[in-house]
């Protein structure tokens, strides 16, 4: 029986698992805790911003291309912008709560995660997309996080919507991200596509966190 393409994007990011897990676990440990928490929210806001436009400009390339695929996929990538809209938001509120605000330069990690998504959209296919969205939506904060860091922080309840909101939200999105691309079928050269796209976007994603656990100040 043959391997479905959400499981073999699965089966690929598996030996990720361990670096993301452990970059995790530094970036919430106890000490210094509150001010890397607002590093974290500075640095996740400029890469929630880009969330929308990539979607968005994803489902004008399906729309441009003659691909049977592209108007599923097109349809998937508007639908998930309208969920993913204002996100951006919810961080500057969380920021101001925790008395931060926004980075005046995105971090350069957050930059290349964004940016080579737009590469790839549009030098390569808009489907390596649903990697990038594979990895952040299945590393998504767990449910207890956001308990966890108002105890530890002291930081007031409302700093943490974001990490709730995603908490709750995420799963459910990932599993219609499957769905979708399971029901895609793509060609063996499209599959490579989206599991290298999700390989670089994990890569990214640890260095980014492993470099906010690390680093007091400057950009990671």
């Amino acid at each position: 029986m043959t391997a479905t393409a959400s499981l073999a994007l699965r089966t690929k990011l598996t030996p990720t698992t361990t670096a993301l897990r452990a970059a995790t676990a530094v970036l919430w440990r106890p000490d210094g805790l509150r001010q890397r928490y607002l590093r974290y929210l500075a640095a996740m806001h400029p890469l929630v911003r880009a969330s929308v436009p990539l979607l968005e400009r994803a489902a004008e390339r399906c729309a441009e291309l003659d691909d049977p695929a592209g108007r599923s996929l097109a349809a998937y990538y508007t639908r998930h912008a309208e969920e993913e809209r204002d996100h951006d938001t919810w961080l500057l509120d969380d920021l101001a709560a925790a008395g931060g605000g926004p980075a005046l330069v995105p971090p350069p990690v957050v930059v290349e995660l964004a940016g080579a998504q737009y590469y790839r959209i549009e030098h390569e296919h808009p489907v390596t997309l649903l990697g990038y969205i594979a990895v952040l939506e299945g590393n998504a904060p767990g449910p207890r996080l956001a308990d966890r860091l108002t105890e530890a922080t002291g930081l007031p309840d409302g700093a943490f919507r974001t990490l709730r909101e995603h908490a709750e939200l995420d799963g459910g999105h990932l599993d219609d991200l499957y769905r979708v691309l399971d029901a895609l079928a793509p060609t063996p050269a499209r599959q490579t596509a989206v599991s290298v796209s999700a390989l670089h976007t994990a890569s990214l994603l640890t260095r980014l966190f492993l470099s906010l656990a690390a680093d007091p100040g400057g950009h990671p």
